[in-house]
């Protein structure tokens, strides 16, 4: 009975951590046929595996796993890269991005499977679960090992965000310095604020930079946004590097904005051009 009993139990709580991980990696039930490692998984994988960060060259460039190459999803030729990395050898392929709800590492093993290569795997914890679990084999703005504490918690993120009613009353304020982050194609024409903002992509980091210390230099605190509001989460390390104490972000970038203000005036002006 006592055996049974114990069998049972044990039963539950399989079947409990299968129903957790499918909470919180909702990936996994999404793409039920991709094949993923878990980070004790992939940490014994490490050393025999050729690693693909599968996300912008900026988020790659902020921080990313050591030894692993830069292949966008979003490039145009993924598929041909990733083949020809296959061809150098038949160790495991395993992708990544940057955690438990982003769906990129899965769909980058199916467009994998779709041109022929296979031994390819999700990492679906992502960097920042890598980052805590082995600080020796993360790279931090160019630097490895790294400290952990130095990673910024999304409670942290979160604290830097503002509402976009917010974040307009403060804007026409005039007491803040403002920067459109979005890449040319995402900003179309117009930004949110004409006349007000200064336009500094992710992608050029050296007008960023420049916007941000004159920001600095006039001692004035920064607002900053970009398309969806979460590239700015890269963004805020090169902050805290620079010394910025005092900036925050549009919560749900301008496309948050759009759906939270009122379509009128500017904002019809400016959600027109944007689309």
């Amino acid at each position: 009975m006592l055996r049974l009993l114990s069998g049972l139990f044990i039963a539950a709580m399989l079947f409990s951590a299968g129903v957790s991980a499918q909470e919180d990696f909702p990936g996994r039930k999404l793409f039920e046929d991709v094949a993923y490692m878990t980070v004790e998984q992939f940490g014994q994988e490490y050393e025999s595996a050729h690693i693909v960060d599968v996300r912008s060259p900026y988020e790659y460039d902020t921080i990313h796993i050591k030894g692993a190459v830069n292949i966008p999803l979003s490039s145009h030729n993924f598929s041909n890269q990733v083949a020809a990395l296959r061809g150098t050898s038949d160790r495991p392929i395993v992708f990544y991005c940057n955690g438990h709800t982003c769906l990129k590492s899965y769909k980058a093993v199916r467009q994998a499977q779709v041109f022929g290569v296979e031994g390819v795997y999700a990492f679906d914890a992502g960097v920042f679960d890598w980052a805590k679990a082995f600080p020796q084999r993360t790279v931090l703005l160019g630097t490895s090992p790294i400290n952990p504490a130095s990673l910024i918690s999304g409670d942290q993120f979160k604290s830097r965000l503002l509402e976009p009613a917010e974040f307009d009353r403060r804007v026409q304020s005039g007491e803040y310095f403002v920067i459109d982050a979005r890449s040319r194609e995402q900003r179309a024409a117009t930004g949110l604020f004409p006349f007000v903002e200064q336009r500094g992509s992710l992608d050029d980091e050296k007008q960023l930079n420049g916007h941000i210390r004159t920001a600095m230099s006039e001692g004035k605190p920064l607002l900053i946004y970009d398309q969806v509001g979460k590239q700015v989460r890269w963004l805020e390390y090169r902050l805290q590097v620079m010394g910025v104490k005092d900036y925050y972000f549009l919560k749900g970038g301008a496309d948050g904005f759009f759906e939270a203000l009122p379509i009128s005036g500017k904002f019809a002006d400016a959600s027109a051009d944007a689309k």
